[in-house]
């Protein structure tokens, strides 16, 4: 008794010393949907010093600001589970295209990560950089969230390791593998990179160099992480014809590592894999059914984003971009490489055997200025203005624009882009930087899902085609990214969390950004809140700079703000 009296005076006193200090915002009449899954409540939310800090009735409580919700959902931050946002932060911290699709935390680093640096893999890099005019003056994550928080951002962003990036700093180009003491320095920068607040280590295994580490080596590498308490996420060696194959190594890695696995952008590519998603789907919830923790995310849109050089085989990638640039100038490379991209058989994954023709390559973002009037278009168009064929036309674009060339490829059906996405344990990933329609991001030209995710599968899926419901949805915006990167005090609308809240009506919202038309802020977000800050306010970019880097389980528990 004498306890419980304690307990109740406490409380108590809690109750009133909340009473006497106003809140920063309460959020009114909305309906919550608060992240669970759960249907919707009506309630009050009260904000302050950047949490939620009262859901209930809050009608004559004091407060600063009043934003009236009748009609409209109150919900979670989206959050990004693959963002590209490491460098385009820098030049644009507001991040328009993610704010108005209500995402509040980005987690990036796919296999190449921001770091570490050094000056080798500066100098080899140095076209993407000059592309955002940066000069990288990091080498660490430790420095570059640094001047992350120098400069403010308007949403939270984490970051993966990339497998790559250690590989990269320790073997180059080449299709090596690592001595033992390699290995060793490799593992020693995932731990370092953890301490510095890395949330797990990413593979991204089609690009080269990435595929030319074996399955041991990345196995050493997610242990090392999940030592720390890290995830290990993964862009898969094949999402086409050998995706089984694929399957099957992250299974391995799980097991052996001892570690949760999260699979990038999940599809199956290609026309001739058209109709094997229920295959896939099986064979990890088989995986999940013997004790693996795997989850998935996607975007939802047909089309994938990459490199044109992707469609390169890894061979040719050997020594890095200045080698292969040497090779496609070659004759009898070229020949090498005619026979092979036209093989219906291959040990890698050759997504030009996948596509339908060069009408389904969307020229998307170059470093030539030369090559911007073909953004927008596909290769096809290109080939007939040169006169060329097909891959000629590819060999020669790669060499025009140094191999920086990203592109947009039509190979996925929309079937099992559905099936994906109604998964339970499948999130949402924008797979895209963070961008702007006017200033210095605005003169690429995007996949359509750096500006529509969210809002599009709010519109598509639930509004219009009544495929998942607003609660599910929200629940993968939400708390099943958050569960799977453990961020424990995001995600869900609850008293004490950070107050990342998006207010939006839901029979409104929708994407406008197109293939042709990218570069088109999404609509319906009225309020978007970061920390308890509005980055967006009756619909208008405020400006503001309130988020923060999340820092993951390996940085020291005495630094408790993550």
């Amino acid at each position: 008794m004498k306890l419980l009296a304690l307990l109740l005076f406490f409380a108590g006193a809690t109750d009133r010393l909340g009473a006497t200090e106003p809140f920063d915002t309460v959020i009114t009449g909305g309906h919550i949907i608060d992240g669970t899954g759960s249907p919707w409540y009506a309630a009050d939310v009260g904000i302050r010093a950047g949490r939620i800090a009262a859901i209930g009735e809050l009608t004559g409580a004091p407060r600063r600001q009043t934003v009236a919700a009748a009609g409209r959902v109150v919900a979670p931050g989206f959050i990004d589970m693959l963002g590209q946002s490491e460098l385009s932060i820098l030049v644009e911290p507001r991040l328009p295209s993610k704010i108005f699709q209500g995402i509040t935390t980005e987690i990036t680093g796919e296999g190449s990560s921001v770091a570490p640096l050094n000056d080798t893999l500066v100098k080899l890099d140095k076209d993407n950089y000059a592309h955002y005019s940066l000069t990288p003056d990091w080498r660490t994550f430790r420095e570059y969230f640094a001047r992350l928080e120098r400069q403010g951002m308007g949403i939270n962003l984490a970051s993966f390791v990339g497998a790559t990036q250690v590989r990269r700093m320790v073997l180059g180009e080449e299709d090596v593998p690592p001595t033992p003491a390699q290995l060793e320095t490799m593992k020693a920068l995932v731990r370092a990179a953890m301490a510095d607040g890395a949330v797990g280590v990413s593979s991204s295994l089609q690009y080269a160099p990435a595929p030319y580490a074996k399955t041991e080596e990345l196995i050493a590498l997610a242990a090392e992480s999940a030592r720390l308490g890290g995830i290990y996420a993964t862009h898969m060696r094949s999402e086409s014809d050998g995706i089984m194959t694929a399957l099957a190594e992250v299974f391995r890695i799980a097991t052996e590592a001892k570690t949760a696995v999260e699979i990038w952008h999940l599809k199956t590519a290609g026309r001739q894999n058209w109709g094997r998603m229920p295959e896939v789907i099986a064979s990890i919830n088989a995986a999940r059914s013997r004790g693996l923790d795997i989850g998935a995310d996607t975007y939802a849109y047909p089309a994938w984003f990459n490199g044109l050089s992707a469609y390169i085989p890894p061979w040719a990638h050997a020594g890095g971009d200045a080698r292969l640039l040497e090779r496609l100038q070659d004759p009898a490379v070229r020949t090498r490489l005619r026979a092979e991209l036209s093989a219906a058989a291959s040990d890698w994954d050759n997504e030009w055997h996948s596509i339908p023709g060069p009408e389904s390559i969307l020229i998307g973002v170059v470093q030539n200025p030369a090559l911007r009037i073909w953004q927008g278009k596909t290769l096809a168009d290109v080939a007939n203005s040169w006169g060329k064929d097909p891959l000629d036309t590819l060999f020669d674009f790669l060499i025009a624009d140094r191999a920086f060339t990203s592109v947009a490829t039509f190979g996925m059906s929309e079937a099992d882009i559905l099936l994906a996405l109604q998964q339970p344990w499948v999130a949402i990933d924008n797979d895209s930087e963070g961008t702007a329609p006017v200033g210095p991001l605005a003169k690429d030209h995007p996949h359509p899902r750096a500006y529509g995710t969210f809002p599009r599968i709010l519109r598509k899926f639930v509004r219009e085609d009544q495929v998942l419901t607003l609660p599910d949805a929200i629940r993968k915006f939400s708390a099943l990214p958050a569960q799977r990167l453990r961020l424990a005090d995001r995600g869900v609308l609850k008293v004490g969390l950070w107050a990342d809240v998006v207010v939006f009506d839901p029979a409104t919202i929708r994407d406008l950004a197109t293939f042709e038309q990218p570069n088109q802020l999404a609509r319906g977000m009225d309020y978007v809140f970061v920390n308890g800050v509005a980055v967006i306010a009756a619909g208008e970019l405020t400006g503001a700079l309130p988020g923060k880097v999340l820092r993951g389980p390996g940085w020291p528990s005495e630094n408790p703000d993550r």
